[in-house]
């Protein structure tokens, strides 16, 4: 696995609405000079996706599309983190902020932040409005602030900070991806763990040659997925897929003060294959056929159900006529944080699978 593409993947800046750096890194990363692409045709949608498509390398053994064509398949995979937007800059210079994706303001405290602004990236911090542990009471000490209580300084005059920062700037978490012998840990691997599985699934595909693959495999790299699958659901009516996958993180709660029954997903068991969310109910027969693909192949695997939570498959399911969807992706403890972490078997274990169910569709 390309780790170093990973990392590079968490750290550059996007949240919804603003996924052009991470666009452009992808982008690059397929095309950019390279003498064999991975794809036959990239573009940009409206809404700002990368669509990319691979056409088939083999003849279908049987047309199960029923549209004259080879079976069209949609991995989606989306690019933004959640972060903020800057609402108002005070006559202090402090940034007050308006959340782009969904925030617990236990995990805000004392944040490193990075400001993307026109001008150039700045660096601050990102705390709530309060006094501190040595002038405050055990009461003040215990109140949770909300979202809307965190403010970012810049360790700037004032004057500097409105001439250098608007309304509408982007703001993220400053933090570095991290490997350890057996996990990765970054912000952000939700969901550039997507867009990694995609790009290294295909890669996977395209060194293999032969048998090849019959299917049409179109890649997109969606947009403003944390606010409601917005890029998902014009991507799909657009590409008018038969098959889709919603690839994504879910939950893995197996750590302490979460009851087993509530864990979603084991790390280090494989890859998980998504029956229900709140978004989206799986197409059964879809998942039977990726857990046999799975255990034809030895790849470690488990089934989940999320009771809250949704991803991009629940757009290509509903997109024009209708598709078989279902969702796979990598258990991940400490979702929505700066410190989310993936166990790399399972990393693996979800690429191995989407190359080797890709293969396989007819």
């Amino acid at each position: 696995m390309d780790l170093d593409l990973f990392k590079r993947l968490c750290e550059v800046p996007g949240v919804p609405g603003r996924e052009e750096r991470v666009r452009a890194l992808i982008e690059k990363e397929l095309s950019g000079g390279k003498k064999d692409s991975l794809f036959d045709e990239i573009r940009t949608d409206t809404m700002g996706s990368l669509i990319c498509t691979r056409r088939p390398s083999r003849a279908s053994k049987d047309k199960k599309s029923g549209k004259g064509r080879a079976t069209r398949v949609m991995i989606a995979a989306h690019m933004d983190e959640i972060g903020f937007y800057v609402r108002f800059v005070d006559d202090n210079g402090h940034l007050w902020l308006n959340p782009a994706g969904g925030f617990d303001p236990r995990n805000l405290f004392s944040r490193r932040v990075r400001v993307v602004t026109e001008s150039g990236d700045l660096f601050g911090v990102m705390n709530p409005g309060g006094k501190p542990i040595h002038i405050s009471t055990e009461a003040e000490r215990t109140k949770v602030p909300g979202v809307e209580e965190f403010f970012v300084d810049l360790g700037r005059d004032a004057a500097d900070a409105k001439k250098l920062v608007q309304v509408g700037d982007y703001v993220v978490m400053e933090e570095p991806f991290v490997e350890t012998p057996r996990t990765v840990v970054s912000k952000a691997l939700d969901n550039r763990m997507a867009c990694f599985v995609a790009i290294e699934a295909v890669r996977a595909i395209a060194k293999a040659k032969r048998p090849g693959h019959a299917c049409e495999i179109v890649v997109a790299f969606t947009t403003q997925e944390e606010v409601g699958l917005r890029g998902a659901i014009t991507a799909a009516n657009a590409i008018d897929a038969d098959l889709g996958i919603g690839l994504d993180v879910n939950l893995a709660c197996d750590t302490p003060g979460v009851p087993d029954t509530q864990r979603v997903t084991k790390q280090g068991d494989g890859v998980a294959i998504m029956v229900q969310d709140s978004s989206m109910i799986a197409d059964y027969a879809l998942v039977q056929e990726l857990c046999a693909v799975a255990r034809r192949h030895r790849i470690p695997h488990q089934r989940a159900i999320l009771a809250r939570g949704g991803q991009d498959g629940a757009g290509i399911q509903r997109a024009n006529a209708g598709a078989r969807v279902a969702a796979i992706g990598a258990g991940t403890r400490y979702i929505h944080t700066v410190t989310e972490m993936i166990d790399k078997r399972d990393l693996k274990a979800t690429i191995d699978l989407l190359a080797a169910w890709l293969g396989d569709v007819e």
